[in-house]
Parts: structure tokens; C-alpha cells; sequence
């Protein structure tokens, strides 16, 4: 994939890809901030302010925000997670520097008006209220919290309703200020669009802005812990995790492709052995998510309350026999096919592409050439998958359960026998 960099003086990195086979362009601005860099009071700021910029600016109301963007056929969003905050839209060809524009505008120029921050707290709210009644949903945020307790990591991205009925104007500018700076920002554009031709839309209307951040991320510390929530629900929902790896870990190819071949599709170990040999449940999986200091290794499953006893003894059983190099070459082989497939085809999105873009140039301050990505794929060998193995079911599990549940292995059981 063939990029290029223009940095403003102000430190504001402008990334571009340009394929002009295509009729769209897919553009917006990135921002390494998010839930775990918020104070604990202030906690849901970052997902808020995200909400308030779309209500209006100096120039544009909510209405003129979305319309404009659809008159054209355009679509635009954004999201907050525990990192990163973005702002992005796709559009046709012709049409980039109106997207680019109206990103730059509900950025720099909301108004954070109170009759539109009452009601978006509100419908904050009421998304808070909708992931509290999504069991499989709001299970993560208890896992989060129960692995990094009274941290900015654990705590939840949108927020308690509490706290984000109290944030008004000066919360949101203060936040503004502190956390939106050229520095942790990067525009990006991948599509049928000339790299000065972008360079030249974001100087007019991002120059200006402050070229430095003034928080301090907090430490990431992994504890591990236990949570449950006994529910009326038809199911029992499960989260069992340990101590992950960070994005700039020697470890994380190693760790993405276990996390592939342990339970990452129908052919893994855990969607062979837990649904299709014994029936217990009807979703499991096992994921790597990575943090820029620390990282989780998780195994989510959805079951009855009957068979929750039986759930947990066969997970520590797949768990022991990847501890023990019960792995085959073919098992890794196609783990490495997974994933080199999913980033490959990922890729071929020009909306995906300008997110692992922006987010690469964020974490490492470079982008990541493709034949170096798969290299490190290729590179990972039994013995890695071993150690990962042995190095992550060694530490400190992380145990949530939530809905129908009766009878099930408590925590120091849980700890024996994930500890064969």
C-alpha cells in the first residue's frame, strides 16, 4: 500500500493513499484519546464530547451537519474507545473537501449550546441504559473493570449516567484543550484524492490548532479479579481472561495468532471442542485485545445455567493441552492464513485502510508496510505459540459471569484449574 506524509508545523500529520481507480474517498481525523486517559471524575468525557460535536458549531447547526453530508450521498460518523476517538466520513471524489470541512468544523468550532447538551445527555443515557440491558454487551465492561480495578483503563467508555448529566460547556472545552492537540492527531485520506490536493484542505482549517497535548496517561496495570451478576436471563454469559499483550510487544503476532487458532473461527480448538463435540454453548470465541501499555487474552462464552459446570473444566482442558504443545503445524498454518487474509482483504477497503493508517502512524509514528506485517506472521513458530501460550495462562486470571447461574466453579477454582 503507497502513502505519503505531510507534517504542518503545528505537528498535525496528513497521511493519504491514492487509488484512483476508485470513485470515493475515505477521509477523516483520528486522535489518540479516549476513556483511558480520562480522570475518574470526568469519566464517559471523551464518548460525550465525541456525541456534542455533531449538535452544532459557530457555523452549522445539528441539522446542517447531517445534511449536508447526505445531500451529497456522503456518510459520516464517528466512535470512542478506550484509545482512540475518530471522526470520518466517505464520499464521493468530488466531495472530500466538504467532508473535510465539516470534520475540521465540529472539532475546532462546536458550541456545546445547553439546550442541545441537555438533550444529548439524555440520549447518552439511554445508550448507557441500552448496554447495561445487552448482557453480552455490558459483560465486557465488568471484565475490563475486574482485570484493571480503579484504573481510567477499567472504567467503562461511556460512562456512568451520573456523572454525564453533570457535563456541560466548560467540562467539554476544558477537555477540548487538554486532550485534542496536533501531536496525538492524524487526517487521513485513502481514495481518488491528490496528497497535496488533501495537505492543502487540512492547512486552510487545521493549522490553527494547539500543538500540544496537557494530560498524562495513566499507568495500565493489569490485576485480574472476579465479577457476577446474577440475572433473570435465559443464559449465563462468561468471560474468562488473563494479562494480554501491548501493541509494541515482541509478543503480539504470537498472541493474535493463538488467540486465531484457540478460538478464533469454526475450526478452532474451542468451536470444535465446546460446540460442535460437546454441545455446550452456542457462541464461544477467544480474543487478543491490546492496550499501548498492557494487553488481554480473553474467552467470552454464551450458555445455559445446566451447563456452566461442565463449561469451565473443558476450557481449562484446551487451555492445558496449548500449554503443553498440543499444537500442530497445520493448526498454526491456518491460523496464519486467517490473519493474513483478514488484514490483506481489510486492505482492500479504502475505509479500512485509512483507520490502520492513522492508528499505526498514532502508535508506532510510522505506517507499517505490508510485506513487513506478514513477514511477522510468517515468522511465528510452534515454539512461539507455546511460550505465548505458557506466558499468558501463567498470570492472574480474570473472571466474569453474568445471567442464569446457578452452580459454577468459583474463583479459586477457576485458578486451579487453569493452572495445570
Amino acid at each position: 500500500m503507497q502513502w505519503q506524509m505531510t507534517t504542518l508545523k503545528n505537528g498535525l500529520r496528513i497521511l493519504t493513499s491514492t487509488r484512483p481507480h476508485l470513485e470515493t474517498v475515505s477521509l477523516g481525523v483520528w486522535i489518540k484519546t479516549g476513556s483511558a486517559f480520562e480522570q475518574e471524575d470526568v469519566n464517559g468525557i471523551s464518548h460525550f464530547f465525541e456525541h456534542t460535536c455533531f449538535k452544532g458549531t459557530q457555523c452549522r447547526s445539528a441539522l446542517q451537519i447531517s445534511e449536508e453530508i447526505e445531500d451529497v450521498g456522503g456518510q459520516m460518523n464517528a466512535y470512542t474507545s478506550r484509545e482512540f476517538t475518530a471522526f470520518f466520513a466517505k464520499m464521493l471524489k468530488g466531495d472530500a473537501e466538504l467532508a473535510i470541512d465539516v470534520i475540521a468544523d465540529i472539532l475546532q468550532n462546536a458550541t456545546f449550546a445547553e439546550e442541545e447538551l441537555a438533550k444529548e445527555r439524555e440520549v447518552v443515557v439511554q445508550e448507557i441504559k441500552q448496554s447495561i440491558d445487552t448482557p453480552d454487551d455490558i459483560i465486557f465492561d465488568y471484565f475490563q473493570e475486574a482485570a484493571y480495578p480503579n484504573q481510567a483503563l477499567g472504567r467503562t467508555i461511556l460512562g456512568p449516567a451520573e456523572k454525564v448529566r453533570c457535563f456541560g460547556a466548560e467540562t467539554l472545552r476544558n477537555y477540548l484543550k487538554s486532550n485534542y492537540a496536533a501531536e496525538n492527531m492524524v487526517a487521513c485520506a485513502v481514495g481518488n484524492i491528490k496528497h497535496e490536493d488533501f495537505v492543502r484542505m487540512v492547512e486552510e482549517r487545521m493549522s490553527g490548532i494547539q500543538p500540544k497535548v496537557s494530560f498524562t496517561p495513566e499507568k495500565q496495570i493489569y490485576k485480574g479479579g472476579f465479577f457476577i451478576e446474577k440475572r433473570n436471563i435465559e443464559q449465563a454469559h462468561v468471560l474468562l481472561g488473563f494479562e494480554g499483550t501491548p501493541y509494541e510487544s515482541a509478543d503480539y503476532y504470537p498472541a493474535v495468532i493463538f488467540s486465531t487458532l484457540f478460538g478464533g473461527g469454526m475450526s478452532s480448538r474451542l468451536f470444535q471442542e465446546v460446540r460442535e463435540k460437546r454441545g455446550l454453548v452456542y457462541t464461544v470465541y477467544s480474543f487478543a485485545n491490546s492496550h499501548t501499555q498492557s494487553g488481554l487474552f480473553g474467552i467470552y462464552a454464551g450458555t445455559g445455567k445446566e451447563e456452566l459446570e461442565q463449561l469451565i473444566p473443558v476450557v481449562a482442558d484446551e487451555i492445558s493441552k496449548v500449554r503443553e504443545n498440543l499444537v500442530s503445524e497445520k493448526e498454526l498454518e491456518r491460523a496464519k492464513v486467517q490473519l493474513k487474509a483478514s488484514m490483506l482483504m481489510g486492505l482492500e477497503s479504502s475505509s479500512s485502510s485509512a483507520e490502520v493508517l492513522a492508528r499505526q502512524m498514532l502508535l508506532f509514528n510510522r505506517v507499517i508496510p505490508v510485506d513487513e506485517m506478514v513477514a511477522r506472521v510468517e515468522k511465528v513458530t510452534l515454539q512461539d505459540i507455546r511460550n505465548t501460550a505458557n506466558k499468558i495462562f501463567s498470570g492472574q486470571p480474570t473472571y466474569t459471569l453474568l445471567g442464569s447461574i446457578d452452580k459454577y466453579p468459583d474463583y479459586q477454582s477457576l485458578e486451579k484449574l487453569t493452572a495445570r
